[in-house]
């Protein structure tokens, strides 16, 4: 078995050089594949991957990485999915911190501090180098923070995601994997209890994993939300009633490490109902999704961050949210293409 405690120290190291501007051959493997939201997709070597790193820091130069969760585990199996799975993962969420100066993906610099919301998996080979990766950057949220949202109102609150209460998300000198394994028992737990909704009522999907007051950080178009009452009103209900079938297509990452858990993949669903603004389509989509868990002392989930890759799904209903800012900013399309 790997050295978790080393592998953590490795990813920070990498992603700290990455923010300094070190050359991305040194740190992705030749053969090294980065899975990103919209609109980047699949992202292959040093060269493509580097690309993007390149951009972030002539968007926000000398931007600050402010992890408030860096959890590493071994990535325990999902029978839904048989293709090789890269172990152990290493899993960070935070922000990275910044003056927005140039425009980053046409979304307007603010020339003021930015927050842009990150959470990522790496996987590193044998000889230390990144191999696989996950990325998920809140591009909505930023949007938002440019004072130019694009989407109906969203349900839920906004503003700066904390970290967890009490901090020790991020412990670089320590792995727990006999807690975490249990933690990450508990969320696999609450999925399939998921299962139990009849289809009709909110009431039938059980909530008992859950403590009555959890905080609940679900991506920008969600919002924030407390509580039971607040998950369902602003997030549950809303995404039932949108896409009553959904179903989980497998998870690229299922870890725990201490009090915490990720878990992240995909969920099939069939847009049957108005989901953040946007009418029905009728459309088989993919939701690619990430959940980051902490639990308290009774086993209960205290604090659940979600992030979500909103623009990603927006555009299988046939919304292109970037388009639109674009026109907004004087640069509408002009062709049927």
């Amino acid at each position: 078995m790997r050295d978790l405690v080393a592998e953590k120290q490795a990813v920070k190291a990498h992603l700290e050089a990455l923010a300094k501007g070190a050359d991305p051959a040194g740190i992705f493997a030749a053969d090294a594949v980065a899975n990103l939201v919209y609109p980047w997709g699949q992202l292959r070597g040093p060269e493509e991957i580097g690309a993007f790193y390149t951009a972030l820091s002539a968007a926000f130069p000398g931007y600050e990485r402010r992890e408030d969760l860096f959890l590493a585990g071994e990535n325990h199996p999902d029978p839904r999915i048989q293709t090789p799975r890269p172990t152990p993962l290493v899993a960070s969420l935070g922000h990275l911190q910044a003056i927005f100066d140039r425009p980053f993906l046409d979304i307007p610099p603010t020339h003021g501090v930015i927050h842009l919301r990150l959470a990522e998996a790496h996987h590193l080979n044998e000889h230390g180098q990144i191999a696989q990766s996950w990325i998920f950057p809140d591009l909505l949220d930023l949007i938002d923070q440019t004072g130019h949202w694009p989407l109906a109102p969203m349900l839920g609150a906004r503003g700066l995601w904390p970290g967890p209460k009490g901090g020790g998300g991020a412990r670089f000198d320590q792995v727990d994997q006999d807690q975490g394994a249990a933690s990450l028992a508990r969320v696999l737990k609450m999925h399939d209890d998921l299962h139990a909704f009849d289809g009709i009522t909110i009431e039938s999907m059980p909530m008992e994993a859950w403590a009555e007051d959890f905080m609940y950080y679900a991506a920008a178009g969600i919002g924030i939300s407390r509580g039971i009452d607040g998950f369902r009103a602003h997030h549950q209900i809303p995404f039932l009633r949108a896409f009553p079938d959904r179903r989980g297509a497998g998870h690229f990452i299922r870890i725990g490490d201490g009090d915490f858990a990720v878990t992240g993949g995909d969920v099939a669903i069939t847009h049957k109902g108005e989901y953040l603004g946007m009418a029905p389509t009728g459309r088989q989509l993919t939701a690619r999704v990430m959940d980051f868990y902490r639990f308290d002392a009774d086993g209960k989930i205290v604090e659940n961050w979600l992030p979500f890759d909103v623009l990603g799904l927006a555009a299988q209903m046939g919304v292109d949210v970037l388009g639109r800012l674009r026109h907004r900013h004087g640069n509408p399309r002009r062709s049927l293409d």
